[in-house]
């Protein structure tokens, strides 16, 4: 949820805190195991006291994105005790003290270390290292695509069954549930489309309906999006219990989750957060101004619009995240201090990079 960068000189130092003068979007946390730290550092830049490793920990247990500022050998030793698998591990990047290259090393596309590599690499004026073979070939990457699309991946170990097919230049087939591509959406090269429900055996199949589908992977759109306002601090075991209870009232799988939405002033409550770690869901954060230009009908409040700018947040939040389309199909709850509403989206598939 967080950029946290680790340095081990001054002069890494240094250049933490120049990306985070230029970094935009998500919060930047600075840390360091240098000693100078201790007595003449920023306030901003934070002496880890722990091991590296156990600083590593505690951030991919947040789902952070990791950047170190030193050795591509030191990230390495620190993350390997705690790494799960592809679709799961938290982004992991590596920089050289003088800011000449950034290297995503862990989670390049699910985790979007690669997209931020190239991020940095604009703002501080380095050279992206990108290794990701689809990426450096231009190619179709499947996992990239189900990932900007809301898609959760079902077998896993069909990424690398497609993939090796894109990479050999070989032809794949998609079968999309019907109704949720435009008729003359450009398909990239080397993609054929195939009917749905497939007749014979696709290499990609994209749907929300139950089935033995004969596919080398299989993607599931998640198609519901949860709004949630909570007082701060509210316990995360109160926030899960609400929300689960949430779910089965409006009879909606964890599985059908694509994410939770709140207000930015909320960004940081760990009771969502930890929500979120849980259900493998990312959590969006809008602006008052950005939830109130939602349209349509709501359980208004003016009291609530008094303290955080907007006359609801729940609803709005969850339509916000939808996108167009979008409807509520379980209005504001309310209870000890928390709201919930959950919206459904009307997924469409988009090529778009």
């Amino acid at each position: 949820m967080s950029l946290s960068v680790i340095s081990f000189t001054e002069v890494g130092i240094r250049l933490s805190e120049k990306i985070a003068e230029v970094w935009e979007g998500e919060e930047v946390l600075l840390f360091t195991r240098c000693t100078a730290a201790r007595t003449g550092t920023a306030p901003s830049v934070r002496f880890a006291p722990q091991s590296v490793g156990q600083w590593a920990r505690e951030q991919m247990e947040r789902k952070n994105t990791l950047l170190f500022i030193g050795a591509c050998g030191i990230a390495v030793r620190a993350i390997a005790p705690y790494l799960t698998d592809k679709l799961h591990d938290s982004p992991v990047l590596v920089m050289d003290e003088k800011g000449t290259y950034v290297i995503p090393i862990l989670s390049g596309h699910m985790g979007g270390a690669n997209e931020t590599a190239g991020q940095l690499a604009r703002r501080m004026g380095a050279i992206p290292v990108i290794t990701t073979a689809t990426d450096l070939q231009g190619r179709f990457a499947v996992d990239l695509f189900a990932k900007k699309n809301g898609f959760r991946i079902e077998n896993r170990e069909g990424i690398a069954r497609v993939t090796a097919r894109v990479l050999a230049g070989e032809e794949i087939t998609m079968s999309v549930e019907d109704g949720h591509m435009e008729p003359d959406t450009t398909l990239p090269e080397g993609i054929r489309r195939i009917p749905y429900p497939p007749e014979q055996f696709a290499d990609l199949v994209i749907t929300t309906e139950e089935g033995n589908f004969e596919a080398a992977l299989l993607l599931r759109p998640g198609t519901h999006v949860i709004g949630m306002g909570c007082k701060r601090g509210k316990e995360a075991e109160e926030i899960d219990a609400f929300i689960r209870e949430s779910l089965r009232e409006a009879g909606i799988e964890s599985r059908q989750l694509l994410a939770l939405a709140s207000i930015d002033r909320k960004k940081e409550e760990e009771g969502l957060l930890a929500f979120c770690r849980k259900a493998d869901i990312p959590f969006y954060t809008y602006t008052a101004r950005q939830l109130q230009e939602v349209q349509g009908v709501f359980h208004a409040s003016a009291f609530v619009r008094e303290q955080v700018g907007t006359d609801n947040v729940c609803e709005r939040a969850a339509l916000r995240a939808c996108g167009p389309g979008g409807e509520l199909v379980y209005e504001k709850h309310a209870r000890d201090g928390m709201t919930i509403a959950i919206a459904r989206r009307e997924w469409r598939i988009s090529f778009e990079k």
